[in-house]
């Protein structure tokens, strides 16, 4: 009775949280969503002639940094776009604001690889 009970929780709890079809076409093939955004990190990205480098993956990029990075953390990863060396001695720096940036740019650029490649 109580496995039943228990059961029917899970299932319940599984209904409820839906399952909406906006990543799907009409005939159900999966498609999905492609971010995209302007600002200072896409066009940093557009412009250092990157070989991987295109409209699409580096509005991806900017849409990633648009919903984790604040403005002031934009404007500074555009320094890493045109000397990537920058970021490396952030990384190894002493002074805490140098490491708080490293570290929300490194969660940054994990989500952008998950998301963007």
């Amino acid at each position: 009775m109580k496995t039943t009970v228990l059961a029917l929780v899970a299932l319940s709890t599984l209904a409820a949280c839906g399952g909406g079809a906006s990543n799907y076409t009409t005939r159900g093939a999966y498609a999905p969503k492609q971010m995209f955004a302007t600002g200072p990190l896409q066009r940093a990205c557009m412009s250092q002639g990157r070989k991987a480098a295109n409209t699409q993956r580096c509005g991806c990029i900017q849409a990633v940094a648009d919903q984790q990075l604040s403005g002031a953390e934009q404007r500074r990863g555009v320094k890493v776009f045109k000397d990537p060396h920058k970021l490396q001695v952030w990384r190894q720096s002493d002074r805490s604001g140098d490491n708080a940036f490293w570290d929300v740019w490194k969660a940054f650029g994990q989500s952008a690889e998950r998301t963007c490649s």
